[in-house]
């Protein structure tokens, strides 16, 4: 006879799987490599506003997840996946509106930024990267299904995401803290792209064109070890160019993450079993890579 322990155990597995908690450091750093380039070029920092963007950028990320679920259980992409929100519930409206309240209050404190500055320009950014969420996902777009979602990405978590942040501390703009987007982005950009490799028969039955999908694993695999060095080149082609500061070079730490990431879906690219943690890893390469980025503008 099971124990309540071993009945609850495997739900809570799946409620955590569910909620992605490792996956909001997404949503984070853009606002903390954006607000390090402010302080780095300007020394100034608005510790409320900081708070108050990371906050709505995590409410606005989980909006996105739980948004994603419920469009997902509309094409049937989702049947196969057990942590989805939808399957867990069975209630589909309830996980709709939740997911609304996110992104309203989300929304409430950028809003409370721009009333702070009286200026509504970090607000517009914002709704434009809400706007690109929604088309990744949303009908009747849906552009994740046509292979789009990783262009996205990288402009929402990029180049939008870090120069709001960058504007909600300074009110101005800079070009170092658009090359800084250029690293996050890309970085984030590859926590998205190792999210397909695990799900390319439910895609293919979906109709989801993912570029997992269009490449195939073992040539998506290949273009991984490219698309994470480009994250190391990238910052040491900004250092040389005297864009970055040299302490930034201390993103370079997280290179062992980066080429256990490689390996692993290297060996493992058509298993989906055991590829499917790739994307976690992806996140420790995101997390490494742009924290210590950041604090190499502030040291």
């Amino acid at each position: 006879m099971m124990t309540t322990k071993q009945i609850l155990y495997p739900n809570t597995k799946l409620w955590m799987a569910a909620i992605k908690p490792p996956m909001y450091s997404v949503a984070i750093m853009p606002i903390w490599v954006g607000t390090a380039v402010a302080y780095a070029e300007t020394k100034i920092f608005n510790g409320t506003v900081f708070s108050t963007f990371v906050a709505a950028a995590i409410l606005i990320l989980a909006w996105e997840n739980i948004s994603n679920d419920v469009f997902d259980s509309e094409t049937g992409i989702d049947k196969n996946k057990h942590h989805s929100l939808v399957n867990l519930t069975d209630n589909k409206p309830l996980i709709f509106w939740i997911g609304n309240l996110c992104l309203g209050l989300g929304l409430l404190g950028i809003l409370a930024i721009a009333f702070w500055q009286q200026d509504l320009t970090v607000i517009g950014i914002i709704l434009l990267c809400c706007g690109l969420g929604y088309t990744y996902q949303g009908p009747p777009f849906r552009l994740g299904y046509q292979g789009l979602g990783e262009i996205l990405c990288f402009f929402a978590f990029g180049p939008l995401a870090v120069e709001a942040a960058y504007y909600s501390q300074t009110q101005t703009w800079s070009m170092t803290s658009l090359s800084a987007s250029v690293i996050v982005g890309i970085a984030t950009t590859l926590v998205l792209f190792c999210s397909h490799f695990h799900q390319v028969k439910d895609d293919i039955a979906a109709g989801k064109r993912s570029p997992i999908v269009r490449l195939g694993t073992q040539k998506g695999a290949q273009l991984l070890i490219w698309f994470t060095s480009s994250i190391y080149a990238l910052t040491l082609l900004f250092v040389l160019l005297q864009i970055s500061p040299p302490w930034t070079l201390l993103s370079w730490v997280s290179l062992p993450f980066a080429v256990k990431l490689c390996r692993h879906v290297q060996e493992n690219h058509n298993q989906p079993d055991k590829v499917s943690n790739c994307k976690f890893i992806a996140v420790a390469v995101h997390f490494w890579a742009c924290l210590l980025f950041g604090l190499g503008f502030i040291l």
